[in-house]
């Protein structure tokens, strides 16, 4: 620090003269400088705006959602083995749970010899027909017989070549023998009324005992609980020796490769986008290194709010606007990011929409025309019990119809 110049005042007293700093002139142009850099950055932050920055959305309040297949059995019984655990890769058709099924195997052998049994008893109908018919030909050859016997005796008896009773007699026999015939041909329509129009595989009594065998073939087939769809095993909960009943949750499939994701957009958010629209997708867990492709598939049909267990009553007491959120589904393009980056459930992701294809409808134009996830399992099994059944009928034929 320089030492301040000093003078001697004429009482001989020493005073010390005050100096002024020169003025920086430096700070001007710094001011200047940065108030240049502020405009320029407004200039381009407006320009990048208009231009492409106003197309975008985006939001951090997006996570992953799937299905979630319930494994619940059909039939009650008591769990003898457990074929996954938690985070297991399962396919469609793979055992999952077994049930104890001595009870089923039971009911199904009983239910194998009932249709048997009907089978055979539906042939013997038709053997009956067949019997009844020829008995009715009997009658009616008996009938004309007896016919011819009575005219003849006729002719006799006006010569008085026989006598009245022998007339008679012959009279009598043609009654009976028309009677009989009369019989035997209810007895044929009876017969006939039990098996018209139909065979042995497509008659009542045999689809009765067919119908038994397929309920008692179920529920031997659902004593095995299978994976309806491809995915990873969760929640697992049975235990071995656990007895469950219809309807028990014992574990869950989630097949990954088609999750999707919720996005809760700001109301104020939704006024340019439309279904179809790509997204860019961030998630948590790889964070910007990975990014996925996707399309908004619909927008939600109404707030989270509206659809809470305690809607708002907004028409009570003081009220405070909120701005609202609306669930927007997005899918992903392409799976084969998916097997490379697994997602799962619930994780949260950060979504850019892009907003320049206005294109699109902002609700679903039309209504669905295939199942938007299905199973194919349990149809396999019924397929398995028709097959029994015509292999028991072809069985028991012998010949027959």
């Amino acid at each position: 620090m320089s030492a301040q110049p000093t003078l001697e005042s004429p009482d001989g007293q020493a005073e010390v003269k005050k100096t002024t700093p020169p003025p920086k002139k430096s700070r001007g142009f710094m001011l200047r400088l940065l108030g240049i850099v502020v405009l320029l950055a407004a200039i381009g932050w407006g320009l990048w705006y208009f231009l492409d920055g106003r197309w975008y959305e985006g939001t951090d309040d997006a996570y992953v959602n799937g299905n979630v297949v319930q494994i619940t059995p059909q039939v009650p019984g008591t769990v003898v083995s457990i074929g996954a655990d938690d985070g297991d890769l399962v396919h469609a058709g793979d055992v999952l749970v077994k049930l104890d099924p001595s009870d089923a195997d039971v009911a199904l052998a009983e239910a194998k010899a009932n249709l048997a049994l009907s089978v055979r008893k539906v042939r013997g109908l038709y053997s009956s027909v067949s019997g009844a018919h020829a008995d009715v030909a009997a009658r009616e050859t008996a009938v004309d017989k007896a016919r011819s016997d009575y005219q003849r005796r006729v002719a006799l008896a006006k010569s008085g070549a026989i006598s009245a009773e022998e007339l008679a007699h012959a009279s009598d026999a043609l009654t009976t023998a028309q009677n009989a015939l009369i019989t035997a041909q209810q007895q044929y329509q009876t017969s006939k009324v039990l098996v018209d129009a139909t065979v042995v595989a497509s008659h009542p009594d045999v689809q009765v005992a067919a119908a038994k065998l397929r309920a008692a073939y179920l529920a031997d087939a659902r004593a095995t609980l299978l994976a309806p769809v491809d995915g990873y095993v969760a929640k697992r909960s049975v235990q071995v020796g656990q007895r469950v009943q219809p309807g028990t949750p014992l574990m869950a499939v989630v097949p990954l490769h088609n999750v999707w994701i919720d996005a809760n957009f700001k109301e104020t958010q939704l006024t340019d986008m439309r279904i179809g629209q790509p997204v860019e997708i961030e998630s948590d867990v790889y964070g910007g290194s990975v990014k996925y492709q996707g399309k908004v598939e619909s927008l939600g049909i109404g707030t989270g709010s509206a659809f809470s267990l305690l809607p708002a009553q907004n028409a009570t007491g003081n009220w405070i606007k909120i701005v609202q959120r609306i669930p927007v589904r997005v899918v992903f393009t392409d799976p084969k990011q998916l097997d490379q980056h697994p997602l799962r459930l619930g994780m949260s992701l950060t979504v850019d929409v892009s907003l320049h294809d206005q294109s699109g409808p902002t609700l679903a134009q039309q209504a669905p025309t295939q199942p938007i996830f299905s199973t194919d399992i349990y149809r396999q099994q019924l397929k398995k019990a028709d097959a029994a059944i015509k292999q028991i009928i072809h069985a028991n034929m012998a010949g027959g119809k």
